[in-house]
């Protein structure tokens, strides 16, 4: 993902680039540890394509012919002059030197001129574009309301649940009352009936002590398989739980009062909602014990451990497992189950088996309000935001109609994007995309092809990898049918919002036993990001992200390139990245590195996680480079491919870049300089702290200084020499792709 991690039920992170909050996960009893969080990264120069090498690389190119891949290089339109359309020079710092800290001198004016609001944890070039998306979304979504829909109808269903989710007035009236028979019912379970409960709460509403569901077989993602995870912990990662340093003592405690206030939110006394806080803790803390941690959830292999159903009831008697998966899913019991984190199921069970009714009733109670509470009253969210506060440092709310967009579109997405493709995505921009996309293939055929530390064996695998990619531009082939869902004005907002949650749950079900649709998007055209998805081995672009500074047409090439170029390039490295490389031509978990070859690469990679490890962010905080690797393997495999393809279509219209200016600066400068540009971002400490904590993005300020003072043509742009800040000895220098 270029920029946030989507957050999918699934045991292998989609990689994007753009540190966001995009969460997509409606099948709700999915929500589990494998969903890791599951998001943005002075000549012809031989550092780009080693020509020296070429005539070494013949053998090889007659092969790569006969596997299929074809070089293609777009020839775009030239302009008589280029001038900048995204880059404003008058923004960059005349104080800081680009030799000293290439992001202060290329950001400040930005981020002079964009001082963080009460809103926001964090706001940078994205969020402008994250603005413009949402405003054109709240016009196409008020534009249907005007046309007063008929029931029934998609438009009717988009417009019913943004207006109950507007609808203070209504939902404040109605505070908790659409939760009370769940929650009596979840009270009064006798003793008899716990399994019941247990697979209650499963089926509808969250995953207690474990997670399961069916996704992708990593073996072969052409077909389904069921996989069984651990989960269960409201904060997500462990190390809230489990650490006690000031930051998750603070977060631990913010926690514990939030579960109070919003179990007399729900209409729990005082001292019965202390009581759920201390058993929630009690459990979810047994849980976070057990789980992996940041840096074990990146070894995908480690996660495929197929069970038989048989050894599964033998391994895990504390589960029912003959009802487990037809009651809560409608799908038999599967012959074979993949199990993500033993030990971390194990604890769950023995947690299941071994507490007390009251204890466990209290889980589920806390769990099913958790769920819950976004969609019921002010109090509800207002105690949600008090949390918010001390996790991310933000100030205010985000807008009401901020919220019920977000919602409405995490219900019936593809609806208003199939709105949003018709009024703001032209063809011109698709065509564009689909001949960058050709140049970027093209270079990173380049770079693979000369690679000094890898085997010819393994480079002919990889070329067949990067030319089986699946490019998808825009928006769907096509569009998700939502005749089937139901919603009714006469419903709470409550009700309208699970029942759409479950309508999605059961088509995910129903795809059991079929052969995956490899056509399904995983991102709204609406949305402003990118990703890679292994298991497809496909690279997606919606919509939105075509827009200034990734793409202008009234920009520079060198804008264009250092720009979404770099977008592409770093969703393509994706494929390659410590994640992506176990993964074949086909989308399946399959080693096709020689044993040398990946020593080489792992040994290549320790010297980039050394290199984030060493940043102190903050006072005694430093990066995480294990943790965020695959995205700085992306983001640093983005800008070198896109300066190949850069300078290949340059030559190509026959421009000299050894001459040419635009507005002063070298091509290769500009290229840079919007690099840098597109992590222009002001960000709360606590904000910082939290990504640090639990991102696979390194922060946009590290994305630019640690990843660019490793390549080369940089230095030679803005004669950054030794003894400059910014300077690398050549010998510390990391390139991977």
């Amino acid at each position: 993902m270029y920029g946030g991690s989507i957050f999918f039920c699934a045991p292998v992170v989609i990689q994007s680039a753009m540190a966001g909050q995009i969460k997509l996960c409606y099948n709700w009893k999915n929500l589990s540890t494998f969903a890791t969080v599951c998001a943005l990264r002075a000549s012809n120069s031989v550092e780009y394509f080693n020509l020296h090498n070429y005539s070494n690389n013949m053998n090889l190119l007659k092969s790569l012919a006969t596997a299929g891949f074809i070089g293609f290089l777009a020839v775009l339109p030239m302009s008589a002059e280029e001038h900048l359309k995204s880059l404003d020079p008058k923004q960059f710092d005349p104080n800081t030197p680009a030799s000293a800290d290439f992001y202060q001198h290329v950001t400040k004016g930005w981020r002079d001129a964009h001082p963080l609001t009460a809103e926001h944890a964090r706001y940078g070039a994205f969020d402008v574009l994250n603005d413009s998306s949402e405003a054109r979304v709240k016009r196409i979504v008020l534009g249907l309301g005007a046309t007063n829909p008929k029931p029934g109808t998609v438009a009717h269903k988009v417009w019913t649940l943004y207006s109950q989710a507007m609808d203070s007035v209504r939902r404040n009236r109605e505070g908790a009352a659409p939760i009370q028979a769940d929650l009596k019912k979840i009270e009064n379970t006798p003793h008899e009936e716990m399994t019941d409960l247990f697979l209650w709460m499963h089926g509808n509403y969250a995953s207690p002590f474990f997670g399961a569901g069916p996704m992708e077989d990593l073996a072969n993602s052409k077909e389904y398989a069921m996989y069984v995870s651990g989960g269960g912990m409201g904060l997500g990662d462990r190390d809230y739980y489990l650490l006690d340093d000031k930051r998750n003592k603070e977060v631990r405690e913010a926690y514990k009062k939030l579960i109070v206030k919003q179990m007399q939110n729900a209409g729990l006394k005082g001292k019965d909602a202390k009581r759920i806080m201390t058993n929630v803790m009690k459990i979810e803390t047994a849980l976070a014990d057990s789980a992996w941690t940041r840096e074990q959830s990146r070894n995908i292999p480690a996660m495929y451990n197929p069970f038989t159903f048989a050894k599964l009831k033998e391994t895990y008697p504390g589960v029912n497992w003959d009802r487990f998966f037809i009651e809560t899913m409608g799908i038999p019991s599967p012959e074979t189950v993949i199990v993500t984190e033993p030990n971390s199921v194990m604890q769950g069970v023995n947690l299941l088996s071994t507490l007390t009714d009251r204890e466990i009733k209290d889980y589920y109670l806390w769990k099913y309000v958790a769920q819950a509470a976004g969609k019921l009253s002010d109090n509800f969210t207002d105690a949600a935001f008090e949390f918010n506060k001390v996790m991310s440092g933000v100030g205010e709310q985000r807008p009401r109609w901020k919220r019920a967009l977000g919602a409405t579109e995490g219900m019936l997405g593809e609806a208003v994007g199939q709105l949003y493709v018709e009024q703001y995505f032209p063809q011109s921009s698709k065509d564009y995309m689909v001949g960058l996309v050709e140049n970027l293939r093209t270079a990173l055929g380049k770079h693979i092809i000369n690679l000094p530390w890898m085997s010819d064996d393994t480079k002919l695998n990889a070329i067949k990898k990067l030319n089986a990619f699946t490019v998808k531009i825009g928006y769907p082939d096509k569009w998700k049918d939502y005749s089937g869902m139901v919603i009714d004005p006469e419903l709470s907002y409550y009700e309208n919002m699970h029942n759409a949650g479950m309508w999605h749950q059961k088509e995910e079900y129903a795809k059991w036993g079929k052969p995956v649709d490899k056509t399904e998007w995983g991102m709204t055209p609406q949305t402003v990001n990118a990703y890679y998805n292994p298991l497809a081995n496909e690279i997606v672009f919606p919509a939105a992200i075509l827009q200034a500074p990734f793409y202008d047409p009234e920009s520079s090439d060198a804008e264009n390139y250092g720009g979404i170029g770099v977008v592409i390039g770093h969703e393509m490295t994706h494929g390659f990245d410590d994640q992506g490389r176990n993964f074949d031509a086909d989308g399946n978990m399959v080693n096709w590195w020689t044993p040398e070859d990946a020593e080489k690469f792992a040994e290549k990679t320790k010297g980039l996680i050394a290199q984030f490890d060493a940043v102190e962010i903050l006072p005694g905080l430093h990066g995480n480079g294990q943790y965020t690797l695959g995205e700085n393997i992306a983001d640093q495999g983005g800008l070198r491919v896109a300066m190949t393809a850069f300078l290949d279509s340059q030559k190509k219209k026959g421009v000299d870049i050894t001459t040419e200016k635009i507005e002063g600066l070298t091509p290769m400068q500009v290229f840079y300089l919007n690099y840098a540009n597109l992590w222009a971002q002001n960000i709360r400490d606590e904000e910082i702290r939290s990504l640090t904590q639990g991102d696979v993005h390194s922060l946009g300020k590290q994305r630019v200084n640690v990843t660019l003072r490793n390549i080369d043509p940089f230095f030679e742009a803005f004669s950054i020499k030794e003894g400059d800040k910014m300077f690398r000895p050549v010998e510390e220098r990391v390139v991977i792709w």
